[in-house]
């Protein structure tokens, strides 16, 4: 397709994919003159995903570029691929310091982990930011021992055991790296837009006496 059609079908201004293909944010097209490339699938498939992380998880083209940037990286495995890419997600919370609270949620991140059998990474950037919320928890004095935090934990298990059980239905290694970074980026608005709902809920149901809330009919 010429840069008109996969703008019309990618719903993005051709200025806007200019922009994107100058910042190496989308793969160059095939040339046809000196003027003129044309573009297919992979380029539309790849234009969405940029939309997503621009828009929806809100990056910096610099931010969507590195990680975009795993994707196409033929030294790196594609575990490692997967691993990069996630990593260069924005992470939401500051560095936890380096205090009594800060060494206490550091061994209670590391303990979690162990118990559910994962292995414990420092470097990594979710580590990293598990350590800040648990930090700031136990400054505020509320509960985050391994008995408050493997529930948690357990819940997270099952979800990546079906997130990753989902993302090997795609066939393509290529298209299997897309889909990581879109459903980290795109499902945790919705996991926390259902958390909300439930806390919702069950606080009606417990602090106002609301009965539990009826399921539709088939």
């Amino acid at each position: 397709m010429r840069l008109s059609e996969l703008s019309a079908r990618g719903g993005v201004s051709v200025a806007t994919i200019k922009f994107y293909l100058r910042e190496g944010l989308l793969p160059p097209g095939r040339r046809i003159s000196s003027t003129q490339a044309e573009y297919d699938d992979e380029h539309l498939r790849r234009l969405a995903l940029v939309r997503a992380l621009i828009q929806v998880g809100r990056m910096s083209v610099a931010g969507a570029r590195e990680v975009l940037s795993a994707l196409n990286d033929p030294d790196l495995d594609e575990v490692s691929q997967m691993g990069k890419a996630v990593a260069g997600l924005p992470q939401p919370l500051p560095p936890a310091g380096d205090d009594g609270a800060a060494r206490t949620a550091e061994e209670s991140a590391r303990e979690v982990q162990r118990r559910v059998g994962w292995r414990v990474v420092p470097e990594n950037p979710a580590h990293r930011t598990l350590v800040s919320a648990l930090s700031a928890l136990e400054r505020l004095g509320f509960p985050c021992d391994d008995a408050t935090l493997l529930p948690y934990a357990e819940l997270a298990e099952r979800l990546a055991e079906h997130e990753v059980a989902l993302i090997d239905t795609f066939h393509e290694p290529t298209t299997r790296l897309e889909a990581v970074v879109a459903l980290t980026v795109l499902y945790e608005p919705v996991l926390l837009s259902l958390r909300r709902l439930a806390q919702a809920e069950q606080a009606t149901r417990r602090f106002a006496g609301g009965p539990p809330s009826a399921a539709p009919d088939d």
